[in-house]
């Protein structure tokens, strides 16, 4: 096959042409000063149309819930690769399964307490008459996955059914905020190396709009990795694993590569997050474009996918742009967008709990 009839069956010529655009934004990132490393592209789940979104944040401890509504219904598939998961639903996102719609995803702190949280936003959907029609009635479809923050400020509370309905109550079109917020809140990364050295994780978003297609694509994540988070354009660690000497970052991955007989850990980590576009697709094509969009956990976080880890990616489709988009073009869009997610989400964390955060904790190795 020819390159130009490869490349032409690979994006198709609208998302070809505005690839360009989706590179280009980095040259408007903005460093942070005391890093010198570019603050990813912004942009937000909510850029998708027909998405709403809100956080709901614990104020006795730091956990919380975050949660992206589609009251309509939107079209979804999970890709779940850490061996540490913590869900609820995704059963149901398999595509030989009969349910073809979603109405929320969650994303929750609490561990599996936390998957309680998707009570409450049932309790929203109901009366909001969304879910799939049954018996006089509606049954939401609610998948959601928690990350393990226990402990981190208290083992008690954790995201409920009243969380999961405040965050309903929360949700807008607007920006979602990032850093300690939400799911986000009591998230933290770098514990390889036990809890003494670890950093703050967070909440982040990004989004993109490709070209004069019509097509938005975004994502959102709460990173709470036991990898580091590195930049994904230089491989520079942003956040993770603190130096003994407090002067800089141990690089998790050199040190395995090394022979470091790291400590054990249980499965108190875990990345969850969801990728969205307004481009219609089926069942099958999402759980595709869920699965690329694990290439982006794989870029920003080292290493990821482990025996610690319930790493989660969700992905939605609201189907409202008129336009037939390529599967694998999206799949690689949203890879990129999430990546750029989770560097926001480490570079917008503050310092809590005397755990720092990057902001605070310029590399000086």
């Amino acid at each position: 096959m020819k390159r130009r009839e490869f490349a032409r069956n690979l994006l198709s010529l609208p998302l070809l042409a505005a690839m360009p655009s989706v590179l280009e934004h980095n040259a408007e990132a903005q460093p942070v000063d005391d890093m010198h490393i570019p603050m990813p592209p912004g942009g937000c789940i909510t850029d998708v149309p027909g998405l709403t979104a809100g956080h709901y944040t614990l104020t006795e401890r730091p956990t919380g819930c975050t949660v992206v509504l589609c009251e309509k219904g939107a079209v979804a598939g999970v890709d779940v690769r850490g061996s540490a998961p913590g869900t609820r639903e995704t059963d149901l996102l398999n595509p030989i399964n009969a349910v073809q719609t979603v109405n929320a995803i969650l994303l929750s702190g609490g561990s599996a307490y936390g998957l309680d949280a998707a009570s409450g936003v049932m309790k929203y959907l109901e009366e909001h008459n969304a879910g799939v029609k049954v018996g006089g009635g509606v049954v939401p479809i609610v998948p959601a996955a928690i990350l393990m923050d226990l402990g981190f400020g208290g083992f008690k509370p954790r995201p409920d059914a009243d969380a999961g309905y405040k965050a309903c109550l929360a949700a807008s079109s607007s920006p979602l905020a990032e850093g300690n917020i939400g799911a986000g809140a009591g998230a933290t990364i770098g514990k390889m190396f036990g809890p003494k050295y670890r950093m703050k994780g967070g909440f982040g978003t990004s989004s993109v709009k490709i070209g004069d297609t019509g097509i938005v694509v975004a994502a959102m994540v709460a990173v709470n990795a036991v990898g580091d988070v590195v930049d994904p354009h230089t491989g520079k660690v942003i956040a993770g694993a603190r130096s003994e000497d407090g002067k800089g970052y141990r690089d998790a991955m050199s040190q395995i590569m090394n022979g470091y007989r790291v400590v054990q850990s249980t499965g108190a980590n875990t990345t969850i997050g969801l990728v969205a576009t307004n481009a219609p697709f089926t069942k099958t094509q999402m759980s595709k474009i869920a699965q690329m969009s694990h290439d982006g956990y794989a870029r920003a976080i080292n290493p990821v996918h482990t025996m610690s880890d319930g790493d989660t990616i969700f992905a939605m489709s609201t189907g409202l742009a008129n336009v037939k988009a390529d599967v694998t073009a999206i799949g690689a869009i949203a890879a990129t967008v999430m990546a750029r997610a989770i560097v926001r989400a480490v570079m917008n964390a503050q310092s809590i709990l005397d755990t720092p955060a990057c902001r605070d904790y310029p590399a000086k190795a």
